[in-house]
């Protein structure tokens, strides 16, 4: 993958940790039921795809990582 492909994945990646962050930390509402999207599992997911591209950035840049 190329850098620049690599460092707008991990922008959307990130802006998708933070809405499902703000999304899952809100209260639930009762009268409209249970939430049938897993907010808190999504940030998750995302936040780890996020971080596992920010690392294959780094190594396109060309941080030396220790064997």
């Amino acid at each position: 993958m190329s850098l620049s492909l690599t460092l707008w994945l991990t922008a959307a990646l990130v802006g998708t940790t933070v809405l499902a962050g703000w999304r899952g930390a809100r209260p639930p509402d009762l009268i409209k039921g249970p939430r049938m999207i897993p907010w808190r599992a999504i940030m998750v997911g995302s936040a780890a795809g996020a971080a596992m591209l920010g690392a294959h950035a780094a190594v396109l840049i060309g941080v030396v990582t220790p064997n």
